[in-house]
C-alpha cells in the first residue's frame, strides 16, 4: 500500500510552526485515577484540525501484525493508548 493521502496528517516537524493544542479530548489523567497525573495516554486536538496522540509506542510489536491494506510511513508510528482514555474522548471528538 503507498503513502497516506496528502490530506492526511503531514510529515511531522521539529518545529511546530503555528500548531497549537487547543483542548484536550476527554477527562485528564488525574480525572482517570492517575496517581501523579503526569505520564499516562492523552488525546489532543490541535489548531490545524488534527489529532496529537500520547501513548505507549508499540510499532516494533504491533508492525507485523498490520492487516494488508493498512502501513505506515517511516516517520509514522504505532502507539496505544487505553481503553479506557479513548471511551472518555468520544463524547469530544467532532461528528465531522
Amino acid at each position: 500500500m503507498g503513502p497516506c493521502k496528502e490530506e492526511d496528517a503531514s510529515v511531522p516537524s521539529k518545529e511546530s510552526g503555528s500548531v497549537r493544542i487547543t483542548r484536550r479530548l476527554g477527562d485528564s489523567p488525574r480525572q482517570r485515577g492517575s496517581l501523579t497525573g503526569e505520564t499516562c495516554p492523552d488525546l489532543f486536538e490541535l489548531s490545524d484540525g488534527n489529532f496529537a496522540v500520547i501513548g505507549t509506542d508499540r510499532t516494533e510489536e504491533l508492525d507485523a501484525l498490520l492487516p494488508d491494506d493498512a502501513a505506515r510511513a517511516d516517520y509514522e508510528r504505532i502507539v496505544v493508548i487505553t481503553r479506557d482514555t479513548l471511551l472518555r474522548a468520544k463524547r469530544d471528538i467532532p461528528e465531522a
